[in-house]
């Protein structure tokens, strides 16, 4: 994708496509992840996945220049992989804990409050499968604003209660008090998944709604569960694709 030809990604309104025909689909995902990081200001950016690593360094060459990346160990690095400076790990914990980046995540499971499970599927004292773990999973979402980035959806998936939280949720961040609520006070007009909750997760642009032309009714039913309003994002996307099934 040329990004100085895209105009969704640069916010000039110039129709989404490349030198050879519409864009496709994992473009879209591409641009959304990047609008995720629209705004930030001179954060770190840490995307896990190609997709949300790909969206960051179209951030990085477009409407975010000052955005920060690095190589996943101990190396600032600009878009194309070229190192820029030196990011030692007490550096790295303390932009973590003073909120000065934004990670983006998977999710094994995520619930409508935004909790998520990295760690394991079934009963916590004897699980049926054993996944990631929970990582640093709960630092990032009390201490930095954390995103999510789920390619499959399914009910598998969409839950209505994660079988361990990892990633906490607005309503467990509010029960814990003011210090765990720092980065879950966006207002939207729905939670993650549509609830009637006034507030709603730092994870925006996560539930399938955000993907544009994603069909409120097929997505409710990949995810089990009624069909709900779609939330609101503060970024605009892009329009479908004109062969988008």
């Amino acid at each position: 994708m040329n990004a100085s030809e895209n105009g969704a990604a640069t916010g000039t309104g110039t129709p989404v496509g490349t030198a050879s025909g519409p864009a496709t689909r994992a473009e879209y995902c591409v641009i959304a992840c990047a609008e995720t990081w629209r705004g930030g200001g001179e954060i770190l950016a840490s995307p896990m996945g190609a997709v949300p690593s790909v969206g960051a360094r179209l951030a990085r060459l477009t409407f975010a220049p000052e955005l920060l990346l690095t190589d996943g160990e101990a190396t600032l690095v600009g878009p194309d992989g070229e190192p820029e400076g030196w990011l030692p790990y007490r550096r790295h914990l303390a932009l973590v804990t003073g909120g000065r980046r934004h990670v983006m995540m998977g999710a094994s499971q995520i619930d409508r409050f935004g909790n998520q499970n990295i760690s394991c599927v079934g009963d916590w004292g004897l699980p049926s499968r054993q996944l990631l773990g929970v990582r640093g999973a709960p630092v990032n979402t009390l201490n930095n604003p954390v995103s999510y980035w789920i390619p499959r959806h399914s009910p598998r998936v969409f839950v209505e209660r994660v079988d361990m939280v990892c990633g906490v949720g607005h309503d467990r961040a509010s029960a814990a008090g003011p210090s765990a609520t720092r980065f879950h006070r966006i207002p939207g007009s729905s939670a993650i998944s549509g609830s009637s909750t006034s507030r709603r997760r730092t994870a925006r642009c996560g539930w399938p709604p955000s993907i544009p032309a994603s069909r409120p009714t097929r997505s409710a039913r990949r995810r089990g569960s009624r069909s709900r309003s779609p939330p609101t994002c503060r970024a605009p996307v892009p329009p479908p694709p004109p062969n988008w099934p």
